[in-house]
C-alpha cells in the first residue's frame, strides 16, 4: 500500500492536470501561483518515475502523447470530482434559510438558543419572520415554519416538536399587593389577563373544579408577548405558557401559583414542504431544531 500510495504524488500530478488542461506550462504555473520551472520539473520528474512521456515539448507550445491524454482524462475527472466534493460541502460561501416563528415562541424559545446554533453552524444564516398563523401550504412563505397546531398542515409536513402546559402566574409585586393566594377562588379578586380569549382559563378553571367563577377585571390581549410583559410588570395573572416561562418563575420574576397545569392538544411543530429536507442547509436547520426541543422540558 505504501508503494502504491508513492506512486500517486498529488502534488506532481496537479501541475500536470493544469498543464495539460491548458496545455501550457506557463499558463499552468500562473493558475497554480507557481514558476514555470517549476511545474517543468514536476512533470519531468512524473515522467521519470513512471518511464514514459506525458508531454512532447515544442518550440512554443506543449502536446500531449498517447500516455499524456489517457492520464489527462483520469486525473480531469478526479479533480472535477475533488472540485465539486468541496463547493458542495466544504466551500465558505453562507447559506441563507428563511425561518417564520410565531412572537412568543421566537422570543422566548428561539432567540435565547442563536449563539449555540450559530456555533454549530456558522455558514448558515438565519433570516427569521414573525408570521401569522399557517393553516396551509399556501401561507408557508418561509422554508422552515413553526408552529401551533395538532398536526394537521394540508400540504406540508408536520412534526411535534414538544407540548406546552398551562398555569397561573403573576409577579410577585401583584401577588403582594392582592394578598396570599390559599385556594383557586382566590382569584376572583386578582385583575385577570386572557391571551385571545376566555378559552384557556375556561378549561383550566374546569380542571382545577370550578365552575362559573367571575373576575372582578379582565383584559383580553391578541400578542401573547405583550401578555406576559404585562404579567411580569404587574397588571395581571395570565395562563403562563410552560415550558416558555421557567426561566421566569425560576428567576422569581414570576410565581406559579398552583401544581393544577392544563395540557391542551395543540403543540409547537416544525413545518417544511415536501422534499425541501433534501437541502443541506434546511436539514442542518431542521435537525438543531428538533435536537432542541427535544431538550426541552
Amino acid at each position: 500500500m505504501t508503494q502504491s500510495r508513492a506512486r500517486l504524488p498529488l502534488t506532481r500530478l496537479r501541475s500536470f492536470e493544469a498543464a495539460a488542461r491548458l496545455l501550457s506550462f506557463k499558463a499552468a504555473a500562473e493558475e497554480l501561483n507557481v514558476t514555470p520551472t517549476s511545474v517543468s520539473i514536476q512533470i519531468r520528474q512524473l515522467e521519470s518515475d513512471w518511464g514514459c512521456q506525458l508531454f512532447l515539448r515544442k518550440t512554443r507550445k506543449v502536446m500531449l502523447t498517447d500516455a499524456g491524454r489517457s492520464l489527462a482524462r483520469v486525473t480531469s475527472r478526479a479533480f472535477d470530482d475533488i472540485r465539486a466534493e468541496v463547493e458542495n460541502h466544504i466551500s465558505t460561501k453562507r447559506k441563507t434559510v428563511t425561518l417564520a416563528v410565531g412572537p412568543i415562541f421566537g422570543s422566548r424559545w428561539l432567540v435565547p438558543r442563536l449563539s449555540d446554533f450559530y456555533r454549530s453552524h456558522p455558514m448558515i444564516e438565519l433570516v427569521i419572520h414573525q408570521g401569522p398563523r399557517i393553516t396551509n401550504s399556501e401561507q408557508l412563505q418561509a422554508m422552515v415554519g413553526i408552529d401551533w397546531g395538532i398536526g394537521d398542515w394540508a400540504g406540508l409536513e408536520a412534526r411535534r416538536l414538544f407540548d406546552v402546559r398551562y398555569s397561573p402566574v403573576l409577579s410577585p409585586a401583584l401577588l403582594k399587593q392582592h394578598g396570599p393566594v390559599k385556594k383557586v377562588g382566590d382569584l376572583a379578586r386578582f385583575p385577570i389577563i386572557h391571551q385571545w380569549d376566555r378559552e384557556e382559563w375556561n378549561a383550566w378553571l374546569r380542571l382545577a373544579g370550578i365552575k362559573g367563577m367571575a373576575f372582578t377585571h379582565e383584559t383580553i390581549m391578541r400578542d401573547s408577548n405583550h401578555a406576559l410583559q404585562a404579567a411580569i410588570e404587574g397588571q395581571g395573572v395570565i395562563l403562563g405558557t410552560f415550558p416558555l416561562v421557567n426561566k421566569d418563575v425560576a428567576s422569581g420574576q414570576l410565581v406559579q401559583l398552583f401544581p393544577i397545569e392544563l395540557q391542551p392538544p395543540r403543540g409547537y411543530h416544525l413545518l417544511t414542504r415536501p422534499g425541501s429536507r433534501a437541502l443541506h442547509e434546511v436539514n442542518a436547520v431542521c435537525s438543531w431544531i428538533e435536537a432542541q426541543s427535544a431538550r426541552t422540558a
